[in-house]
């Protein structure tokens, strides 16, 4: 579970190891703004996964096939640019 805090940022900076292949996402927003969520890897966004929580305590969830190595965890809501995490497959 990844979750979203106060001070625009994630609850974690390091997620995981996750077993590659089917890696299914839940996000909680433990804030009071509406935050996003997408996997990157080397700066290029994972296609077709995207998870919105909208106001403090919405959840969302999605699986998604990652390959192993390092993503980044990024909410591309604008003004959140500094909210990244790691997120390591195995």
């Amino acid at each position: 579970m990844v979750g979203a805090v106060s001070g625009l940022k994630f609850d974690l900076e390091t997620y995981g190891p996750v077993k590659a292949g089917e890696v299914t996402f839940g996000y909680v927003n433990e804030d009071s703004v509406r935050h996003s969520l997408i996997v990157a890897k080397d700066d290029t966004k994972v296609p077709n996964f995207r998870l919105v929580v909208e106001q403090k305590g919405d959840v969302d969830s999605g699986t998604v096939s990652l390959d192993a190595g390092t993503y980044t965890l990024i909410c591309d809501v604008p003004g959140h640019a500094n909210m990244k995490a790691s997120l390591v497959v195995e």
